[in-house]
């Protein structure tokens, strides 16, 4: 079964939550804020996704702006960026769509369907 993790407040997450369901694509679904991803699962998944680590920083959140980690994020090594990103949902790019083999980051229509489809 597909972990479709999001905020349910993102417009983002709203039309990527309606594309799955307009394909028929089943999921669980977990709320990012009440259920912040842990420093294992963001390791894990960091590793499935093929993706840099930069990737997995919502970059045009509040949070990410206030904490000035444009400026800081360079400076850190790996872990304490996983580190970040486990303290905090609202720092991690939504949505995120699990599978047992890839990790999706954010919703590029184009992509999720040459995945699942």
């Amino acid at each position: 079964m597909l972990k479709f993790i999001c905020y349910p407040k993102c417009t983002t997450c709203q039309k990527a939550e309606k594309w799955l369901k307009e394909n028929g694509v089943q999921y669980e679904l977990r709320n990012i804020k009440e259920d912040n991803p842990t420093y294992d699962e963001l390791l894990l998944w960091y590793g499935k996704s093929g993706a840099e680590l930069k990737g997995f920083f919502n970059t045009s959140g509040l949070l990410y702006k206030s904490m000035e980690l444009k400026d800081k994020l360079p400076a850190m090594s790996d872990e304490e960026k996983i580190k970040l990103l486990a303290s905090d949902g609202m720092l991690v790019k939504r949505p995120l769509l699990i599978g047992e083999d890839f990790v999706l980051i954010g919703f590029k229509e184009k992509e999720w369907a040459d995945k699942l489809l």
